[in-house]
């Protein structure tokens, strides 16, 4: 096993105040982001994600429930289905539960990865801070959006053109209209211009 991600994840359990989940915790994560049919959600965005953690973690108000949630937002991933985030919700709790997590610490890390399904402007705070980092990618560097661009076309690849296009189009478009995009200053200082740009590409790649 990669002692990186060892470290990271130890990181996160040390910053939660709760003990290491045994090996295989870790094992089962790292195999789940690296499975053959994911091409955006795999170590690549989780190590994005966790970088940016790092930078902005004194904006969280619990840095080590923003941590373990950030580790947990995709571990379940299958594009045929649209409970992704709950069943991460769920696994996320059960490794919680294990290790001695309170009651409310796990609802909280819950509503953190609930929030990653980005179907409403997230409430100031943590999860604020939890979608900002997710959204991030959006503001990327023209490059690194553009490979995003096609990782997320192959995942779904399974679906036919002219459903994915206008489907596509229509996610993009509904961040687009947001009167802002990041909920936090420091986000939208950073990326929201550059995010706008590359929407705007991105819609005109798309044709629809």
């Amino acid at each position: 096993m990669n002692l990186v991600w060892e470290d990271r994840w130890r990181a996160a359990w040390d910053l939660l105040g709760r003990p290491v989940p045994e090996a295989a915790v870790l094992a089962s994560i790292l195999a789940a982001y690296t499975s053959t049919d994911r091409f955006y959600h795999t170590l690549q965005h989780l190590g994005e994600c966790l970088d940016l953690f790092d930078e902005a973690r004194e904006l969280a108000t619990r840095p080590g429930e923003l941590a373990i949630a950030l580790w947990f937002h995709d571990a379940v991933y299958d594009t045929r289905r649209s409970d992704n985030e709950v069943r991460s919700a769920d696994w996320a709790e059960l490794v919680l539960r294990e290790a001695g997590g309170t009651t409310e610490a796990v609802s909280r890390v819950r509503d953190l990865i609930l929030a990653t399904r980005h179907t409403e402007i997230a409430a100031p705070g943590d999860a604020a801070v939890m979608v900002d980092i997710d959204l991030a990618i959006l503001g990327a560097p023209e490059a690194r959006f553009e490979e995003y661009e096609a990782q997320i076309h192959q995942e779904y690849a399974w679906v036919p053109e002219l459903v994915f296009r206008p489907t596509r189009a229509r996610i993009l478009q509904g961040f687009l209209e947001r009167e802002r995009i990041y909920a936090t200053a420091v986000f939208a200082a950073r990326f929201e211009a550059r995010a706008r740009i590359n929407l705007l590409r991105a819609l005109a790649r798309l044709g629809v």
